[in-house]
Formats: structure tokens, C-alpha cells, sequence
């Protein structure tokens, strides 16, 4: 392994300049056997942040620096952005929610706050469909030199060191569900390039058995839960675990096709 990709933090890829920053695209690309298609920089968490994207068989994959980082949700110390808690509390009304207040339910239903370390890996830009039943999808992946991506390592690349709710932020559209919504937030890539959390009908594995990403295949939408409810499965630190306890169940065992992963190659 590389050092230059085994010490190469979030934190020191933002202190890059442009040029290095292309440099370290174009070792990365020949470790992994593809092509630099771009290298941009945009502006993420008030500062810049370059974007790398690489080709390798006809698959486009982001660079996604890792080192230690800061993951999960603190409800307690979330500033609530107006709307959402009486959307909430609406829903309440309805027979839906775990918990009587947005705060108690999104500390039910998200992950932690936490210090972890990940490695710095290539991420699929968008993931894909699976072929064939999850435990048997590592050993496909590793014929191509890939793996799924851990629970942690999701989370990190879709928020890229944000703490708020979701990827773009703390609010969400409170006029319209995310599902048939072509101009909201979501639909954007995130700050390293990928298309993640975008889509509440898609359901992305990790190695992680009990957690599913990215969406919860619909439920929220299909069963009317409510706006914040339908934007809530695209939030970064949601792992979805009654999805998860499906996919993984007799339930799911024949429709492994309607769920997908976002391979990783590790650098």
C-alpha cells in the first residue's frame, strides 16, 4: 500500500492544492488499474474540496480520503430547522414514529455519534443492482478486485465530514416527498462526487448485515408516514435496520436483484 494513500486524512486532502491534488488522482488511478475522467474542486463546509473521479472498466468510482473521522448523529445538540418537528408531530398524529418528539426518534433511529478510522478507498459513484444474493455478492465483487463497503465507510463518504442531518444539510422540502422530485436536494451529488442517498426506494448494503443505506425501499413513501418520515431514510447516519432485518430475512431471500452495493477498492 501506498503511504501516500494509507496517511492521506480528509483533513491533509483539504490542505492540497490543486496540482498535488491531480498528482494523487493520477497515482490512484494507476494503482487501480483505470483513468483520471476528472479532477474539480468545490466548495464544501466553507472551504474547497477537490472532487476526483476515475474510470476503471467502464465503472466510474470517486477517491474518497478517509483517516479519522467523526460520525453518527447528536439529536441533543441539533438545531431542529423550522417545520420539521410539528411535520413530525403530524405524523404522530397518524400512528407513526417510534417516539412522541423528532429529537427521541431520530436518536432511535440513527446512528451515534462516534469517532472512527476508515481508509482512504475508491467508492462506485453510483451503486449497483445486485446479481446475485447478498452473501454470495462478496465473492463476486473480490473476482473484480472490490468489496462491499463497511457501515462506517458509507456513512463517512456520503456526508464527507458534515454533521448535519443530511448530506446537504438540516432542512429538507417540506412541500413534497423526495420520491419524483427532480430538483431537490438530494438529487445533487454529494462533495466527493457521488450519487448517494438520493433515491428512498433504493436499499444499499455494506458488510454490515443489520444495516441497509441509502433508503428503505419505499416503505416511507408507499405507507404515507408523512414528509419528514419520507425524507428521513436519506439522512447519512439512517441504517435502516427493519429494511436490513427484511433483505436478510426468508422475505427477501428472491429479490435481491430490487437491492444494491457501492463496491469499494481499497487503495
Amino acid at each position: 500500500m501506498s503511504s501516500s494513500f494509507a496517511d492521506l486524512s480528509l483533513t491533509r486532502w483539504r490542505s492540497l492544492d490543486l496540482p498535488a491534488a491531480r498528482r494523487l488522482a493520477q497515482r490512484a488511478a494507476g494503482q487501480a488499474g483505470g483513468q483520471v475522467t476528472a479532477v474539480e474542486t468545490v466548495e464544501h463546509l466553507g472551504a474547497p474540496l477537490h472532487r476526483v473521479r476515475i474510470a476503471r472498466q467502464g465503472r466510474e468510482f470517486a477517491l474518497v480520503p478517509g483517516g479519522e473521522v467523526t460520525l453518527g448523529f447528536d439529536p441533543d445538540g441539533w438545531r431542529s430547522p423550522p417545520g420539521l418537528e410539528a411535520d413530525y408531530a403530524e405524523s404522530v398524529e397518524q400512528g407513526y414514529g417510534s417516539a412522541p418528539g423528532l429529537r427521541a426518534h431520530l436518536a432511535q433511529v440513527l446512528s451515534p455519534r462516534r469517532s472512527v478510522t476508515v481508509p482512504t478507498v475508491l467508492m462506485a459513484v453510483e451503486a449497483w443492482k445486485l446479481t446475485a444474493p447478498p452473501d454470495e455478492t462478496p465473492d463476486l465483487l473480490a473476482a473484480e478486485g472490490l468489496r462491499m463497503p463497511s457501515s462506517d465507510e458509507w456513512e463517512h463518504a456520503c456526508g464527507a465530514g458534515a454533521d448535519t442531518l443530511f448530506r446537504w444539510g438540516d432542512a429538507c422540502p417540506l412541500d413534497r416527498v423526495p420520491y419524483g422530485d427532480d430538483s431537490g436536494p438530494h438529487q445533487q451529488p454529494n462533495a466527493f462526487g457521488l450519487r448517494i442517498a438520493h433515491d428512498t426506494y433504493d436499499a444499499e448494503l455494506t458488510s454490515d448485515p443489520g444495516a441497509v443505506h441509502g433508503g428503505d425501499g419505499g416503505e416511507s413513501v408507499c405507507g404515507g408516514y408523512g414528509t419528514v418520515l419520507a425524507w428521513l431514510p436519506l439522512a447519512t447516519a439512517q441504517r435502516n435496520p427493519a429494511m436490513a432485518e427484511f433483505v436478510y430475512g426468508p422475505d427477501g431471500e428472491e429479490m435481491y436483484e430490487e437491492f444494491s452495493t457501492r463496491p469499494v477498492l481499497a487503495l
